[in-house]
């Protein structure tokens, strides 16, 4: 294989999905724990930042959040393997959009402590999107104006829906799959994208991309498709139960 060096053949399918799962658990501790629980509101945060404890979670939170912004670039380059390998692209965007609808409850009482909260979505939707403009990207493949069309729209419907990464999840989507023959261009190209995105945290998102070059090709020994899809409402719910026996809120 291209990533076979020294015996190390690389790394499978599964094992970056494992490392884009276990950084975005690390994320959601700050997100759906600490975030919510601790920095509830201006007041309590202004109080915080006078004490050393508080400064102290707000370190801890800022490393959280800084490590979990190297799972989505993973998480989108999935999307785009996934897209180029199913036998079954209705099957695939069907399944997206169905733990889309499963993952809003989770996801809306741990932000929002409701169970409907339409001011943001989760990032299944933002997903459930980009598939479905790498679908019109593919269809136009001969006519670059109906793929910039299609680019433009996925865009603006992550904007109005409001989803996790909006239109920047979209674009991350759409440079992954328009490189997907030139490694290092991706590689390049994704990284910068993946900078600017985190910006507010010194660009972590870049790390994502040493997995993503290593990745291998094949899928791994297991079968870890579903598993894979209920952990994200799953551990949001149970984050969220964790925060409210702790927090109270």
């Amino acid at each position: 294989m291209e990533n076979e060096v020294k015996g190390f053949k690389g790394l499978s399918g599964n094992a970056i999905k494992i490392i884009a799962v276990v950084t975005m658990l690390i994320d959601h501790i700050g997100a759906f724990v600490l975030e919510p629980g601790i920095f509830r509101d201006q007041e309590t945060i202004q109080m915080l930042f006078q004490t050393s404890a508080g400064m102290r979670w707000f370190w801890i939170d800022r490393v959280l959040r800084t490590i979990g912004r190297i799972s989505f670039p993973i998480f989108c380059f999935l999307l785009v393997e996934g897209f180029i390998h199913t036998r079954n692209v209705k099957k695939y965007a069907g399944r997206l959009f169905l733990f889309a609808l499963i993952s809003e409850i989770p996801f809306d009482l741990g932000l929002a402590g409701t169970f409907v909260d339409l001011s943001f979505q989760n990032v299944y939707f933002t997903l459930f999107i980009g598939l479905i403009t790498l679908v019109g990207l593919k269809h136009f493949k001969d006519n670059l104006l109906f793929q910039m069309l299609t680019i433009f729209a996925g865009c603006i419907a992550a904007v109005l829906l409001k989803t996790d990464y909006d239109m920047t999840g979209i674009l991350m989507i759409v440079v992954l799959y328009m490189f997907r023959f030139n490694k290092k261009l991706q590689t390049a190209l994704g990284g910068f994208m993946a900078v600017l995105e985190s910006m507010a945290n010194y660009g972590a998102a870049i790390l994502a991309f040493i997995p993503i070059y290593l990745y291998n090709g094949e899928r791994g020994k297991w079968n870890l498709k579903y598993l894979f899809y209920w952990f994200y409402p799953v551990h949001i719910l149970i984050l969220t139960l964790i925060r409210y026996m702790i927090f109270g809120v």
